[in-house]
C-alpha cells in the first residue's frame, strides 16, 4: 500500500500521540475502513456541498480504505428517516463494519472543536473498540495551534483581508467555547483586526462582537457561518437573528450562507487529520504519563 508506506515513514511520537502505522498491525485477511462522522443536516442543498463533498474527497484521498458515513444528531436522523433516508449513527455503522469483517477502523468526524460532540463520539468508540483489532479517532478541525493557523489561512483565502467579516460558530456551554476565543485571538495576533469570531451559544457572543466592530469603526459587515454545514443555525440564527440585531446596531450587513465544508482548505485539513491518524495512535492520560516516566528513567540511567 502506498498510503501505508507513507504513514510508516512519517509516523513519530507527537504530543499525546504515539507513532505507529495502522497498517503495520494488519495481518492477512484483515480489512481497513474509514468512517466519516457528521452531525448531519436536513438541508439537502448544503449537504451536497459539504458532507457529500468531503465524503467523496476522502474516497479519492484514501482509495485503500472502505469509506462509510454516520450521523450523530438523533433529531436529524429521525427527520431523514421520515423522508425515507436511513442514515446510521456511529455505533450502528461500526457494528455493520464489524459484521462485514473489518478489523482496522479510522473514525473522522467533521466536528469543529473538541467539545461535547467529540466527547460523545470518543466514548462511543471506546465502548465498541474491543471488537476491533485497531480503531482510531481523528481530531476535530481545531485541535493543535497549527490547525488554527491552517484554518485562518483557509478563511483568508475565502474572504480576503479588505472586508470586515464575522465568523459565527455554534458555540457551547462548556469551557470548550474558549477554542473560539483562541481563534479570534490568533486572528488579531496575526494582524487581521477586521476579522472576528462569534458564537450563537457561547463565548464570544454577539455583545463581544458588537463591541469589537464598534471599536474598529466598522460600517459594513459580512456574516459567514463557522459551521461545517450551512443548515438551521446558519439560516435561522445567523441570516436571521444575528443579521437583524447587527442592523439594529447600525451596521450594513450581508450574509454568505456557506458551510466550512465547502472550503477546499478546510477539506484538505480534515484529510491531513485522517492521514495523521493512519500513522499515530492517541495515548490516554495513563499511557502518556507512563511514556513520560519511561523517558525520565532513560535519561537518569544514561551512562556518563
Amino acid at each position: 500500500m502506498v498510503l501505508a508506506a507513507f504513514s510508516s515513514i512519517h509516523a513519530h511520537d507527537h504530543g499525546n500521540f504515539k507513532g505507529i502505522s495502522l497498517f503495520s498491525t494488519m495481518q492477512p485477511g484483515d480489512k481497513a475502513a474509514l468512517l466519516m462522522v457528521h452531525f448531519g443536516t436536513s438541508h439537502e442543498d448544503t449537504r451536497a456541498l459539504t458532507i457529500d463533498k468531503i465524503n467523496q474527497k476522502a474516497k479519492e484521498s484514501f482509495p485503500e480504505l472502505e469509506v462509510r458515513q454516520a450521523w450523530t444528531s438523533r433529531i436529524i436522523l429521525r427527520k431523514m428517516k421520515e423522508r425515507g433516508v436511513h442514515m446510521p449513527d456511529p455505533v450502528t455503522a461500526l457494528q455493520q463494519l464489524r459484521s462485514e469483517g473489518y478489523t482496522h477502523i479510522l473514525v473522522q468526524s467533521s466536528n469543529i472543536i473538541e467539545g461535547i460532540e467529540m466527547e460523545s463520539l470518543r466514548r462511543e468508540v471506546a465502548e465498541i473498540s474491543p471488537v476491533f483489532k485497531d480503531i482510531r479517532i481523528g481530531n476535530p478541525l481545531l485541535y493543535t495551534p497549527d490547525d488554527y493557523k491552517a484554518v485562518i489561512e483557509a478563511l483568508i483565502q475565502r474572504v480576503g483581508t479588505d472586508k470586515t467579516v464575522v465568523f459565527v460558530g455554534h458555540g457551547t456551554y462548556t469551557p470548550a467555547t474558549a477554542q473560539y476565543a483562541m481563534l479570534d485571538y490568533m486572528l488579531k495576533e496575526k494582524g487581521y483586526s477586521q476579522l472576528h469570531v462569534g458564537t450563537v451559544e457561547g463565548y464570544p457572543g454577539m455583545e463581544e462582537v458588537v463591541a469589537q466592530l464598534s471599536e474598529n469603526g466598522a460600517k459594513e459587515v459580512i456574516l459567514l457561518p463557522f459551521m461545517f454545514v450551512a443548515g438551521d443555525h446558519a439560516k435561522n440564527d445567523i441570516a436571521g437573528e444575528w443579521k437583524e440585531e447587527l442592523e439594529k446596531e447600525g451596521f450594513q450587513v450581508s450574509v454568505l450562507l456557506e458551510g466550512l465544508g465547502e472550503n477546499p482548505g478546510i477539506q484538505d485539513l480534515f484529510m491531513e487529520h485522517i492521514l495523521f491518524m493512519t500513522g499515530h495512535k492517541m495515548l490516554d492520560i495513563r499511557g502518556k504519563k507512563e511514556r513520560v516516566c519511561a523517558g525520565k528513567r532513560k535519561i537518569l540511567n544514561k551512562p556518563e
